[in-house]
């Protein structure tokens, strides 16, 4: 685990000196928060009506991004993550550090716990590629409080999903379909599953001659599961 660690620190440092050679005006700064009835993730619901928060600084393809979610509920789980990534042309790579506050107990909870048997971080990397017209990207967790497999060891817990844009209607629209491709404790899944078939419309609400709100609704479902949602949200930002 401290070789993940330094890695972490080492990515972050590698995009920050990136950054700070070149141009500082070409350094663009993203800050939003998206309001959502119910948290939703790659098929698994993970709290209720939530904020989350998402501050992302990039430049030439590199890119930190910080994004969190906190439910109005108590027993809703918190989430703090830190992704690194780059992207050149349709192509994409990254390193994301997830962190939750729910699990394992009061050590585990501590943000700075990196234990690998006590810890609630799980790091994850990330590939894919967007032709325009559709996308396809892979997740696996290579480290922290990973799933298990049937043996009862790491499962490498992995995770593809296709999506596909589209416009109907004076809305923009996304399909995207999601599976697990092995059996893993993380995703609840015995073996190749598709745990995530949805479907969002998006469109922005004039409010003021200067101000929109943009705003979104999803349909989606777990077919592993045989569970279905209807999520409901908009997105501030200046």
């Amino acid at each position: 685990m401290k070789a993940v660690k330094r890695l972490g620190i080492f990515a972050i440092l590698m995009v920050a000196g990136a950054m700070t050679a070149g141009a500082e005006e070409k350094v663009e700064t993203t800050v939003s928060a998206d309001a959502v009835s119910q948290y939703i993730w790659r098929g698994q619901e993970l709290g209720g009506i939530s904020l989350q928060p998402t501050l992302e600084v990039s430049y030439a393809g590199f890119s930190v991004n910080a994004w969190g979610s906190v439910g109005l509920e108590s027993t809703d789980t918190k989430e703090f993550d830190i992704t690194v990534g780059y992207s050149l042309g349709g192509f994409n790579i990254g390193i994301t550090d997830y962190w939750f506050n729910q699990g394992g107990g009061d050590e585990s909870n501590r943000y700075f716990m990196y234990h690998s048997h006590r810890t609630n971080h799980v790091f994850e990397a990330n590939i894919g590629y967007d032709c325009g017209k559709g996308a396809i990207q892979w997740y696996t967790n290579f480290a922290g409080n990973d799933g298990l497999n049937k043996s009862g060891k790491r499962a490498y817990s992995s995770y593809v999903e296709l999506t596909a844009p589209f416009a109907l209607g004076g809305a923009d629209w996304t399909a995207a379909i999601g599976a697990v491709p092995y059996a893993s404790t993380f995703y609840s899944t015995k073996g190749f599953a598709v745990t995530n078939v949805s479907l969002t419309a998006s469109k922005d609400i004039q409010i003021t001659p200067s101000f929109s709100l943009p705003v979104f609704a999803q349909v989606a479902a777990n077919p592993a599961s045989q569970k279905a949602y209807f999520v409901f949200g908009f997105t501030l930002k200046p």
